[in-house]
């Protein structure tokens, strides 16, 4: 029984992590978040959230080619 709840677990926190990246990815991609100007501001924040997005999705692909 502890097993399958250790699984469960594993799942829920997995994705979360997964919705959570989309979201940051998503939100930097479209000017929703931003970096300062002195880190780059929006070009570089448009940037790396197209990386965010990219790897996340790379991750979910490779996951379940494992499954």
């Amino acid at each position: 029984m502890a097993k399958k709840t250790s699984s469960v677990l594993n799942l829920v926190a997995w994705l979360t992590g997964v919705i959570v990246s989309l979201a940051v990815g998503f939100g930097m991609v479209g000017g929703t978040l931003t970096l300062p100007t002195w880190l780059g501001g929006s070009v570089v924040a448009m940037i790396a959230g197209w990386i965010v997005v990219i790897t996340t999705l790379l991750s979910v692909v490779l996951a379940l080619m494992k499954q």
